[in-house]
């Protein structure tokens, strides 16, 4: 039985950049829904994108918005059936989207009164281009490629350009973020957690009293993470943890007792071990093996293939 639910690794991948050609991919793309938000930019024919049972029509340089737990699907628009559809596709973990304005909710927030408001689902071509949004998504899916020092800063700090440029277009045509999204802001639910385990990584956190941060009881949200996220409590923290691990290993030379220390580990040897666990290797070898790779030139990555050539001069 094939299930509407598409499992989305939100502790390794809080955000995914990619490049999409029902020629060469699996398509169409059938009914499915997943905790990302998800940003279509299209670059070649024309997408019939269904989303929660309303059918919507995405030209070329037409940007298409799908919220988080939305049902959607994407099929080539009947007028263009025999060109290739391509599309630039942007997902993101909202809770991971935490910089706002003193004066301003956050971005999540925003987006969560948006969609109850029923705000433009399609971004026009005219529009797109005048918010420049085509090289945005261009410029995210190379670094995600590319994976060089700092990539996911730069690919954080284009998307929250491309959330602000949305919600100034929804402004522009009457949409008004009021108290609702104020309100939301000052609570923590089971989808939201994740940001308050990031914020406190390098504590003692117990599962008991980040139920509590979620007024639930600890076997309620338990049972609850288990289901969103695909793992127990426990588990999301020690990956997350391993996870930070890595990128201090690649990006620092902080040596490895410092570094258990900021990822919250009990002391060195926890960290090793938990490491040795998940990586199959120690954190010295990963270390030293990362080292050898990008010193043979492996790592250097590359654009796309289909990297437009008047983008180019992004690489």
């Amino acid at each position: 039985m094939k299930y509407l639910y598409e499992d989305s690794d939100l502790v390794n991948n809080p955000f995914q950049c990619f490049y999409y050609n029902s020629e060469w991919c699996t398509f169409p793309i059938a009914p499915h829904w997943h905790y990302y938000m998800e940003l279509l930019y299209i670059l070649n024919g024309a997408a019939e994108v269904h989303i929660d049972g309303v059918k919507y029509i995405a030209k070329k340089g037409e940007v298409v918005v799908i919220h988080p737990q939305a049902v959607h699907a994407i099929y080539k628009d009947k007028e263009k059936e025999n060109e290739a559809l391509v599309y630039a596709v942007l997902k993101m973990d909202m809770n991971r989207m935490t910089l706002s304005s003193y004066y301003s909710p956050k971005i999540k927030s925003i987006f969560k009164l948006a969609r109850h408001k029923k705000t433009a689902v399609v971004i026009d071509e005219q529009a797109a281009k005048d918010m420049m949004l085509e090289a945005i998504f261009h410029r995210c899916c190379y670094e995600s490629e590319k994976k060089d020092y700092s990539y996911d800063m730069i690919i954080l700090s284009e998307l929250y350009k491309l959330m602000i440029m949305i919600i100034r277009y929804w402004q522009d045509r009457g949409f008004v973020i009021d108290e609702a999204a104020y309100a939301d802001d000052d609570s923590h639910d089971i989808y939201s957690i994740t940001k308050y385990i990031d914020e406190n990584m390098n504590k003692a956190l117990k599962v008991s009293e980040i139920a509590e941060q979620c007024g639930m009881s600890y076997s309620y949200f338990a049972k609850r993470f288990q289901s969103v996220y695909g793992k127990s409590c426990k588990e999301y923290i020690e990956d997350m943890r391993i996870y930070k691990v890595e990128e201090l290993l690649v990006y620092t030379d902080f040596d490895l007792s410092y570094i258990s220390q900021l990822t919250g580990f009990s002391d060195c040897s926890h960290m090793i071990k938990s490491f040795k666990e998940r990586k199959k290797m120690t954190p010295k070898k990963f270390r030293s093996e990362y080292v050898r790779v990008a010193a043979d030139g492996t790592s250097a990555g590359r654009a796309p293939a289909d990297f437009p050539e008047e983008l180019k001069h992004l690489t």
